[in-house]
């Protein structure tokens, strides 16, 4: 007897899930870029003219991501995994919002906001249960600590990973994100041609790409509906009426 695979969801999810939990944006008009430029604390050149002040600037962040909890979106995913499906998450977010939420397979493109890595070898991190990073923080090798993220001109190393992760999906959920920043925006390209694909997002008739299914709400509303289907179902499928919903 042939075993039955579960179900694959690949959710690829942006900073529109992690606004809901109460951490501010880039894009938006009181997001973190209204008083931090990008060029002064989010650049490998930024981190050479002035590390304190990048580091001031994380340190800020990574005290806005304790206090967030996880949301609705981010519990309906892990339940869904739970339940018996395959659920392989894809994040542009540096928070660790997935993981509290009891998700158990979430990929970083853009690093991890509670972790710290040497200056000199990417591959030493260092995890940040509580403060943050100073100046004279060394690692093992004797060099700087710097935040555990990609900065603007950096590459995504996880990219490659991320690609075979699409790749294998039998649906893709694309969850807050303004699909604008490359290369993550590229991933959609390397879904299976039969597998469906739903963006989830107050703007999502404007921003979903040809071929794919809009629905217009916020995550914490969207994505707990489709998970009462598809737990309900225990397959992955689009609900017609729900996709026809504002």
């Amino acid at each position: 007897m042939v075993e039955q695979r579960a179900p694959h969801l690949v959710v690829f999810t942006g900073a529109g899930i992690s606004a809901e939990s109460g951490i501010q944006t880039f894009r938006a008009s009181d997001g973190l870029w209204a008083d931090h430029p990008i060029e002064d604390v989010a650049t490998p050149e930024a981190w050479r003219r002035d590390p304190e002040r990048v580091l001031r600037f994380y340190d800020q962040r990574r005290d806005q991501v304790r206090r967030a909890r996880p949301n609705a979106a981010h519990k309906a995913l892990a339940s869904l995994e739970k339940q018996g499906f395959a659920v392989s998450i894809i994040t542009q977010n540096i928070d660790d919002l997935h993981e509290r939420a009891g998700s158990r397979r979430v990929l970083h493109l853009h690093g991890e906001i509670l972790r710290a890595r040497s200056t000199v070898d990417a591959r030493m991190h260092y995890p940040l249960l509580r403060g943050g990073i100073r100046l004279g923080d060394l690692c093992d090798k004797g060099s700087q600590l710097r935040p555990d993220v990609v900065w603007f001109g950096e590459g995504v190393p996880h990219f490659s990973e991320a690609c075979e992760t699409v790749a294998r999906a039998d649906l893709l959920l694309v969850v807050g994100t303004s699909l604008a920043v490359m290369p993550a925006a590229a991933l959609l390209e390397y879904a299976p041609l039969d597998a469906p694909c739903v963006l989830v997002d107050p703007e999502a008739r404007a921003l979903a790409p040809p071929g794919t299914t809009a629905l217009e709400q916020p995550a914490g509303k969207g994505v707990p509906a489709l998970v009462r289907h598809w737990r309900r179902e225990g397959r992955l499928w689009l609900p017609e009426t729900l996709l026809g919903e504002a």
